[in-house]
């Protein structure tokens, strides 16, 4: 788990950036209500993840305390779409770096688009032609992984473009042409991938490909890296997060069974039997916590999936509201 120092408050836009002390495993015992506390949201993870016949991992983590709870925190899943989080880091590092600006226009098949537009489109819709743009902008996969390894987080890598981990997840080689005309024709020709995407059955060996993975822990490791400001200028996290806020993907995941009002700033990711969602959520009282759930070889179906999600949002939104006398100094996982 990364460490994340106390930053400064961000005066100027007017944004709170939640801190993160160093956690002390050696501090104060925990009373016998915080363990129970503790105790019971595990428990709760557990029976979550016993809905599917795939596997869960949840990470969670208070972004005032560094306070952090897991299930199967430290294993490697697909991150599917959820890697867009670490290309849309790595367009606004370069941003603040000097090296483009948000009204840059790239080249599309459409005529010129702005990076602001690929942007938004990427995190909101999760379109997949505007991601591989800013890929390909941002210097590939490997300077995204770079990026994200630079901030200190291991245990998460981006290998490939959309298009090329889509190829990989539906057992095809990388062709040259246009991605969906390919997949169409491929499909045609093998009633077996069109069954498989149909029907949303998993792809056990893409699962168990350790490229483009991450795990739920390293997954919050970036979103509250982004959100605290350790990732980012103020300006870059702001507008980061306001896109992220305004996502359109996954309402029955991670908001899906929080307080109407609530905000969420969150990215999801789908691939047959996998179903992802990250990002941060605030409390009433203005505290934050970040949250990665992450489902993967699930059979049972996409509202399923969708289901582990909501209730896994939902249970730690209750405890970091209610749960009494937690330790703010220090982390259990």
């Amino acid at each position: 788990m990364v460490s994340l120092r106390p930053i400064a408050l961000l005066a100027a836009l007017g944004l709170f950036l939640a801190p993160l002390p160093n956690a002390d495993a050696f501090g104060p015992a925990k009373t016998a209500v915080q363990q129970t506390a503790e105790t019971r949201l595990i428990a709760q993870f557990q029976r979550f993840a016993s809905l599917t016949d795939g596997t869960v991992g949840i990470v969670v983590r208070d972004l005032g305390t560094g306070e952090t709870l897991s299930l199967n925190g430290d294993t490697l899943f697909p991150m599917a779409s959820a890697y867009k989080v670490a290309v849309a880091g790595r367009i606004f590092a370069m941003v603040d770096a000097g090296a483009l600006t948000l009204e840059d226009r790239l080249a599309s098949p459409a005529g010129p688009v702005s990076v602001a537009t690929l942007l938004d489109l990427m995190l909101t819709r999760s379109d997949n032609d505007a991601t591989d743009l800013l890929v390909a902008r941002a210097g590939g996969p490997a300077a995204v992984h770079h990026w994200v390894a630079g901030l200190g987080i291991r245990g998460l890598r981006v290998d490939s473009n959309t298009a090329d981990l889509l190829y990989r997840a539906m057992g095809l080689a990388p062709r040259p042409g246009n991605f969906n005309r390919n997949v169409a024709a491929a499909m045609a020709a093998d009633p077996t991938l069109r069954e498989r995407d149909a029907r949303d059955i998993p792809n056990i060996a893409f699962a168990q490909d350790p490229r483009d993975t991450a795990t739920p822990t390293a997954m919050t490791d970036l979103v509250a890296a982004i959100r605290t400001g350790k990732a980012l200028s103020g300006r870059s996290t702001v507008a980061l997060l306001s896109i992220m806020e305004r996502c359109r993907t996954g309402k029955a995941r991670l908001p899906g069974m929080l307080p109407p009002g609530t905000l969420v700033a969150h990215k999801t990711g789908s691939l047959n039997g996998t179903g992802n969602d990250t990002g941060v959520i605030t409390l009433p009282d203005g505290r934050l916590f970040a949250i990665t759930v992450f489902v993967m070889q699930d059979h049972k179906g996409q509202a399923t999936r969708d289901r582990i999600m909501a209730e896994a949002a939902r249970a730690t939104y209750d405890y970091f509201l209610f749960a009494p006398d937690r330790d703010p100094n220090r982390s259990t996982v």
